[in-house]
């Protein structure tokens, strides 16, 4: 790893351990930096605050720091936080979800339209079933209203 990449991500770590002392939450973190994202794996005793409800704090949270970090860094990075393994087992049931979507669109020979979902979770979905051979997907509409749809090919 080069001198300046090590800075970097030495100054975006002290960065985020402001960040979060300075919301009070006392928390430990892994870091892992890419060209476009940050990901953070926290570990807290306040992940329940941190998560919020239906994940609207933690996406709150990944905004602001993303937002902050590029004022401090020079450039915008999508930052992915991880807690209490919330992530994990949203995409888990996600799959389960993108599989039972392309099961009745299939069976059904109809569009299936997957409603409430965040972009993250569009996306990962559209990720799912884009390596699919019976089934396309897209979204569609604006704002709180997008929604996925999922139709045979």
């Amino acid at each position: 790893m080069s001198k300046a990449k090590k800075t970097t991500k030495k100054t975006t770590e002290e960065y985020i351990k402001e960040f979060f002392e300075n919301l009070s939450i006392e928390t430990s973190f892994e870091l892992e930096e890419t060209e476009e994202e940050i990901k953070l794996t926290l570990d807290t005793q306040d992940s329940g605050m941190i998560i919020g409800y239906h994940g609207e704090t933690l996406d709150a949270l990944q905004l602001i720091l993303a937002l902050v970090l590029a004022k401090k860094l020079g450039g915008f990075k999508r930052v992915s936080i991880e807690v209490g393994d919330y992530k994990k087992n949203r995409e888990e049931w996600l799959k389960k979800l993108a599989s039972d979507a392309k099961e009745k669109a299939v069976s059904q020979n109809r569009e299936v339209i997957l409603e409430e979902l965040k972009p993250w979770e569009r996306r990962i979905i559209h990720l799912i079933l884009a390596q699919d051979d019976e089934v396309v997907s897209e979204s569609s509409g604006e704002g709180r209203e997008r929604v996925l749809v999922v139709r045979p090919k």
